[in-house]
């Protein structure tokens, strides 16, 4: 079985032990590095590299990712049980180091610049949040499960289409687009989409 099946079969048994409302609360937004507690560390080169345990993150280190230091892209995809996972790649595009820190904010939007369709993705625990230095053309990736929404009740969500992703990279309020078709719910408050934080590395062995 390769990685992305391994990894779905994991999401799916998160999902039928706690349940898809279960699995989707919290907020999709942008987090940063808790004060007081230490954080794993990793740096990765263009060849994305693993992630390297470290105490702490260091205060004299890469300052973090922006928008403007980074290219989105799309990775591995496959459904399963009910929901498609999509991996999210962000590429540091600037000439000098970054870091990334935490979960990505997504949502689905009309077009670049356009209006938020439905809810933003919801935090999914799957990994643990971990300080990722990115080198120049270095990448990281999150893993974004979007649920049928045939599965959902057409009254709460209103099932409609979009084709365009906007993300914000942790601990940032610039976006980027990519895109991305898929059925959505347009109505807000029904959670049907979760992302996991970032971590190194562009494809699914990363986690």
């Amino acid at each position: 079985m390769n990685t992305v099946g391994q990894l779905t079969r994991r999401f799916g048994f998160i999902a039928a032990a706690a349940g898809v409302a279960a699995l989707l609360a919290g907020c999709g937004s942008k987090a940063a590095p808790p004060a007081a507690a230490p954080a794993k560390t990793a740096s990765v080169a263009p060849s994305a590299g693993s992630t390297t345990p470290a105490s702490s993150p260091s205060p004299a280190g890469p300052a973090t990712c922006l928008s403007s230091d980074l290219q989105a892209s799309l990775g591995q995809s496959q459904g399963a049980a009910g929901t498609i996972y999509q991996l999210l790649i962000l590429t540091n595009t600037s000439g000098s180091g970054c870091t990334l820190y935490g979960y990505p904010g997504v949502s689905f939007v009309t077009g670049q610049g356009g209006s938020v369709i439905g809810s933003p993705a919801a935090r999914n625990p799957l990994i643990s949040d971990t300080l990722v230095t990115l080198q120049p053309g270095g990448t990281a990736s999150a893993l974004l499960g979007v649920v049928d929404t045939g599965a959902l009740p057409q009254s709460k969500c209103d099932p409609g289409t979009a084709d365009w992703l906007q993300i914000y990279p942790p601990g940032d309020t610039g976006s980027l687009f990519v895109q991305l078709s898929s059925s959505v719910c347009t109505k807000v408050g029904e959670i049907y989409m979760h992302v996991t934080a970032v971590h190194a590395g562009s494809s699914t062995s990363s986690f």
